[in-house]
């Protein structure tokens, strides 16, 4: 039997005692059943505390059914174990008797967090993000909070924040930043906070939460959990001071709480703004007018919110400069506004190809166009909210992907006799596949001859490979009337 620590609920995971009636035989169904079965259950209303009261918002938190539904929706996203290894499965199996002691040490008030696993990614500019890993029963936990406090908290956001709230995404982020460059507003003011989820300052957070939360048990148990200390690779145990470890159900709407008293700062100074989690775009009608915001909200942020710039992401320059969200703006004569590629993105995914594709592949040509297949699918299905003047620079994409295809197949065959054989075998004439194998130049420059091209036309890799133009034209973005995005796309509900 494996222990694990007196906080962390032990005694659940044992062995069901004699004539306790717990059947483990079916092991996770079981407790899949059994929490949808809670998660269904009627709610009963409540006689004596009025709907708006905050003052008993933990027993709404550890009722039955909101516990159940909130391991379901942890389950659901198949996360990997903390570091006490208990895996999402274990806990499901055993969640009929896990509930009711976990639900009594809440109220009680003897629940402790269990330590949060540190896991570092690498960030696609360089450098990398620490990412923390709690516990299962401790997702549960933050999860249970979230479903309780996101409904509290979700109305008073301001409407210009679009990051980890339910139906805005970069969607309608960027239908809005399309809307705010107008005649008046040709220029961005774009500040990045520096390691922002690790900088969050706990007593400004709780006295934020505070505002709108009065159980001082509820505080008690967030306060807990924002103190709990982190487990670095190496294995050393680091005590939280500050922060909100990225990689828990609460930590983005803790991150929206505190941000949105910046939100309500540039409100009450009349900007035009667009925020998703720590990137701030501001429309401003001048360069001039740029800096003197930046330099007036730096202050506020660093004064008054107690976080930090990033001064080398932070920047003052025309839309189609700045990278929002993996996108750059290009406003039109007409009055439109184009979604393109940035800068950043477009030299992202240039990388991505070359390592993909690289010219001593050894492996057959099926398993590297399934390894490019697989990587475009995910990419498009970001980057097609594209516009249809961004889009055309897909075409270019898609003509390099083939052309590094054909290159392979020249590096592979090796000997020009090879080569020859090959083109043959495939329908090229003597000439066109003399001219392709003898060439002493070397496989990219072969890789374009009509030879290659006859070999392997365009029509063999749109059978065969993901084209990221044809799938835009299949998949694009719904517009709106002026051929925008819409504000009120489909990650909107209606």
């Amino acid at each position: 039997m494996r222990r694990v620590k007196q906080h962390q609920l032990p005694f659940v995971f044992a062995d069901s005692p004699t004539g306790s009636g717990c059947d483990e035989s079916t092991g996770e169904p079981a407790g899949k059943a059994y929490l949808l079965q809670t998660a269904k259950a009627r709610k009963v209303p409540s006689f004596t505390t009025p709907a708006d009261d905050t003052s008993r918002l933990l027993n709404d938190v550890v009722s039955s059914r909101n516990l159940a539904a909130a391991l379901l929706h942890v389950a659901s996203k198949k996360g990997a174990p903390g570091v006490d290894g208990r895996s999402i499965g274990e806990v499901v199996a055993v969640a009929h008797r896990l509930l009711p002691c976990l639900r009594r040490d809440l109220l009680s008030g003897r629940y402790h967090p269990g330590d949060i696993r540190r896991k570092w990614i690498p960030k696609p500019g360089g450098g990398e993000r620490g990412l923390g890993i709690p516990n299962v029963v401790d997702r549960w936990v933050q999860q249970a909070i979230h479903q309780v406090l996101s409904p509290l908290f979700e109305p008073s956001f301001h409407g210009s924040s679009h990051g980890f709230r339910p139906g805005r995404g970069a969607r309608t982020s960027l239908a809005e930043a399309q809307e705010n460059l107008g005649e008046e507003r040709t220029w961005v003011a774009s500040l990045d906070l520096s390691k922002f989820f690790d900088r969050v300052n706990h007593q400004r957070l709780l006295s934020r939460l505070a505002l709108r939360i009065d159980d001082g048990r509820l505080l008690c148990l967030i306060h807990r959990l924002l103190k709990a200390k982190v487990v670095l690779p190496d294995g050393t145990r680091v005590l939280s001071v500050e922060g909100t470890p990225q990689g828990g159900p609460l930590s983005p709407l803790l991150s929206n709480v505190v941000l949105d008293e910046l939100d309500q700062e540039l409100e009450r100074r009349g900007l035009h703004f667009v925020r998703y989690a720590d990137d701030v775009n501001i429309f401003v009608g001048s360069e001039r007018a740029g800096h003197r915001v930046m330099t007036s909200i730096s202050r506020f942020i660093v004064r008054r919110m107690r976080l930090a710039i990033n001064e080398k992401k932070s920047i003052v320059a025309r839309p189609e400069d700045v990278h929002i969200l993996g996108f750059s703006l290009h406003p039109q004569a007409d009055g439109q506004v184009e979604v393109h590629l940035s800068a950043r993105s477009c030299q992202r995914l240039a990388t991505r190809i070359r390592e993909l594709t690289p010219r001593n592949w050894g492996a057959s040509l099926a398993r590297c166009i399934f390894r490019v297949n697989r990587y475009l699918g995910g990419w498009l299905g970001y980057f097609r909210l594209c516009t249809e003047g961004g889009a055309q620079l897909f075409k270019r994409y898609d003509a390099r992907i083939r052309r590094r295809i054909r290159a392979i197949v020249v590096r592979q065959k090796k000997r020009p006799r090879h080569l020859y054989r090959h083109l043959r075998a495939r329908g090229v004439t003597h000439g066109a596949a003399a001219k392709a194998a003898w060439s002493r130049r070397g496989p990219w420059y072969t890789s374009c001859r009509w030879g290659l091209h006859r070999a392997y036309p365009n029509a063999w890799f749109h059978e065969r490979m993901t084209s990221l133009w044809h799938d835009w034209s299949r998949h694009q973005a719904p517009r709106g009337v002026s051929g925008q995005l819409n504000l009120f796309g489909p990650e909107i509900p209606t």
